[in-house]
């Protein structure tokens, strides 16, 4: 069975497998290490019973007033461990954290357009597109040319009116954004 333990800063030695593939964004070790402070009840691992780390989700909350979220920054599973519901087990705890702990009205992650296995897995949870953001992820590795990202939202039921869903219609460049 499947366990779902907090992800800390030893888990960095345990990630290499799940890390390996191109969809794959990988960060410093002080990214992780800020998230794991800041933000340590968003972070989760999903391990295998030999010990193996199968997947993690990594996240945060941000925003003011209406605007309020909970931040999906990484969401991944292993290669050998896909399509086994991890991914959306691991969404489903960072929306709890999002609604229940931080009471937040939303959240939204940001995807590659052309990455359709986990769009399709973000709108079966209930996500949109909420806006297209150009040149969001640059070029180079297994990408040589800068993509787009779609910056997908979920209301959560703080958000009565779901008004945070309401596509704007429009694309934006990635200064533009309100949050890094």
């Amino acid at each position: 069975m499947t366990a779902y333990i907090p992800f800390t800063l030893m888990q960095l030695y345990d990630m290499n497998s799940v890390n390996v593939d191109q969809l794959t964004e990988t960060y410093t070790t002080s990214f992780y290490g800020e998230y794991c402070v800041h933000w340590p009840e968003y972070q989760r691992a999903a391990l295998h019973p030999n010990g193996t780390m199968m997947g993690y989700v990594l996240g945060k909350a941000e925003g003011t007033g209406e605007k309020w979220h909970g931040h999906v920054s990484a969401v991944t599973v292993a290669p050998t461990f896909r399509r086994i519901g991890l991914g959306e087990a691991l969404m489903k705890n960072l929306e709890d954290v999002s609604e229940h702990i931080h009471n937040a009205y939303f959240v939204d992650l940001f995807v590659r357009e052309s990455n359709a296995v986990a769009i399709k897995m973000y709108e079966r949870l209930g996500y949109v597109v909420y806006r297209r953001v150009k040149g969001y992820y640059s070029g180079g590795g297994a990408f040589p040319k800068e993509e787009d990202a779609f910056d997908m939202r979920k209301a959560l039921s703080r958000d009565t009116n779901k008004s945070s869903m309401v596509p704007i219609g429009r694309p934006v460049q990635p200064n533009e954004l309100e949050w890094n």
